[in-house]
């Protein structure tokens, strides 16, 4: 099965640059991009295009780190805390059970 979804990621990856090749080629007129503050290169649409997604790509993955990180840090903090608790329960039932 885990033969499978590789074949199958590969298969659909070589798709995903087949797409992206064939809009490239067919979208090479030269654009320039025009800030506030300055403006760019003249570069191909498909490129500008193809930049955009590996941009958002790149930031999706980074917040997806920031935040794996985050909760893992959470995790371990509860999971310390969830110690504390239950060791303090423990001392408490056995104060108890020694007062009875």
């Amino acid at each position: 099965m885990a033969g499978l979804q590789k074949v199958l990621l590969i298969l659909l990856v070589l798709f995903l640059v087949l797409v992206a090749l064939v809009f490239s080629l067919n979208n090479q007129m030269a654009v320039s991009l025009n800030f506030l503050v300055f403006e760019t290169q003249p570069h191909g649409v498909a490129m500008w295009i193809i930049m955009a997604f590996v941009i958002g790509a790149l930031i999706g993955v980074l917040i997806t780190f920031l935040a794996t990180v985050r909760t893992s840090v959470s995790r371990r903090h509860l999971e310390k805390q969830l110690a504390r608790t239950e060791q303090a329960l423990q001392k408490s039932r056995a104060q108890n059970d020694r007062t009875l």
